[in-house]
């Protein structure tokens, strides 16, 4: 009997845990797209949310729970080549779209198949749909294969636009498009829409890293030796660029991009050589930071790349860069530093994630593929003062993964550098093992604990400062 009541008690303790974990919910219940595959906001203070389906639509809709329909922003369905990763792929609002109302697309199109980046113009009569005969074409680039067309467009805080374009397609990059700088293929490209260079309708940066070559290499050129970055964005707080490069056959990888950089490809797929398989030159290569594999029973087949959370709904977030991965509806966070951590945050979403995508306040989504809905994540509220900047002083965030076995990660976030403790307690309230006692660095801190010489059961961890005490729960299930 008194084993029972225990039993019952731990599944107790353990569902509350887990239901005090980060989680996901649809964030708009009555809508659903077909085939989404970007979510942008526009910037203009609206609270307007727009998404891509992949034929050659995009819908428009208020970024509120209860909204229950979705007008047609764009239609160029009969412009667009789509199927498999053929389509209207990317979407950016000029930054000042608010007063000139331009925003840039980019889609796939035949006869020949190339990639298009375009500008049109929100219509004069209502901000919600576009003028269909508005379309400026700024760059076309002729596509050789039917795959790894890239496709995010977005401008970065410098107010330039920014732009990815796969290797060209086929498998292993037959044309060494990843190495060759005289084709934009194979790179992230960035251009300045509003100052266009003679000949051509658009301008290209004085500070672009190849500006001024004798070498032929394309001066649109910011970072080359990529496969086929589907999807990167921008830190809102740091300006870092990272992007999400997707593998050939072994490895899905991270990237932190920065301007003139060689990224490896064909030569490595994430930190393994390619090509040729062994004995590699790396030389002058920036390798990722972060890499998972297809053996991996936690990793995945496809990565989609997302954001670093910013947002105020789920604070367990807030720092790390988080992803997903297309075929095994896995996403994870990951935090960059010192001791990088990667945390699996959701095993298995049963989604195809194809973008993640922000709203005006930072908060962060992602769409599934096949169902076409679009989620939101939910967590621990961060607090802000009364103008909306952060007020956190101390605090303790839930372990990741939890339950676990036999290793988790435990952090928190302190204002500035303090003599603290972290200390695990068994069920009973018994002192386990001292994980730290020391002066913590200002910041978020990360600790890896293992319990591979613990028994299964339900565990504490407890953070203590001289201002400060906090507890939170966990489950070991070996």
């Amino acid at each position: 009997m008194r084993f029972l009541n225990y039993a019952l008690l731990f599944v107790f303790i353990m569902s509350c845990s887990i239901s005090a974990q980060l989680r996901y919910v649809q964030a708009f219940p009555n809508l659903s797209f077909n085939a989404p595959v970007d979510i942008q906001n526009a910037g203009d203070g609206t609270n307007r949310l727009f998404v891509l389906e992949q034929e050659g639509r995009i819908r428009v809709f208020q970024n509120d729970s209860l909204v229950n329909s979705a007008e047609v922003f764009l239609d160029i369905i009969v412009k667009v080549l789509y199927g498999g990763e053929q389509g209207l792929l990317g979407l950016a609002f000029h930054p000042n779209f608010k007063e000139n109302g331009f925003f840039y697309i980019n889609y796939t199109a035949n006869n020949p198949r190339r990639t298009v980046v375009s500008r049109f113009s929100v219509s004069q009569n209502n901000s919600n749909q576009a003028d269909p005969n508005s379309e400026f074409i700024l760059l076309e680039v002729g596509q050789p294969y039917s795959n790894h067309n890239g496709g995010q467009t977005s401008f970065g805080p410098d107010g330039y636009l920014y732009i990815s374009l796969g290797d060209g397609g086929s498998g292993g990059d037959p044309l060494n498009s990843g190495q060759d700088r005289t084709t934009l293929l194979g790179n992230i490209i960035r251009i300045d829409v509003d100052n266009p260079d003679s000949g051509l309708n658009y301008g290209i940066p004085d500070d672009n890293p190849f500006v001024g070559n004798s070498n032929g290499w394309r001066e649109e050129i910011y970072a080359y030796g990529l496969r086929n970055v589907w999807r990167f964005s921008f830190d809102s707080i740091t300006n870092q660029l990272w992007a999400a490069d997707v593998g050939q056959n072994a490895y899905e990888e991270i990237n932190l991009i920065e301007k003139g950089k060689n990224y490896g490809w064909r030569i490595m797929e994430g930190f393994h050589c390619y090509n040729p398989p062994t004995n590699c030159d790396q030389t002058g290569l920036e390798l990722p930071v972060w890499e998972y594999a297809h053996s991996d029973p936690n990793g995945g087949q496809s990565v989609t790349g997302g954001f670093v959370y910013r947002g105020f709904n789920a604070s367990e977030l807030h720092g790390g860069y988080v992803y997903g991965d297309f075929v095994t509806g896995r996403i994870w966070v990951y935090f960059h530093g010192e001791n990088p951590t990667n945390m699996l945050i959701f095993n298995n979403t049963r989604l195809a994630i194809s973008t993640f995508g922000i709203d005006e306040n930072d908060e962060l989504y992602f769409a599934s593929f096949t169902n076409g809905r679009v989620y939101k994540f939910i967590g621990k509220p961060t607090s802000v003062d009364d103008e909306g900047k952060l007020e956190i002083n101390y605090q303790l965030y839930q372990n990741y993964p939890n339950p676990f076995n036999p290793d988790t990660v435990i952090s928190f976030y302190i204002s500035k550098p303090e003599e603290v403790k972290l200390e695990i307690y068994d069920g009973l309230g018994k002192l386990v093992e001292e994980i730290f006692n020391g002066n913590a660095k200002k910041g978020l801190n990360r600790f890896v604990w293992s319990g591979k010489n613990y028994a299964s059961g339900v565990y504490y961890f407890k953070l203590t400062s001289q201002n400060f005490s906090d507890t939170k729960k966990m489950v070991l299930m070996r």
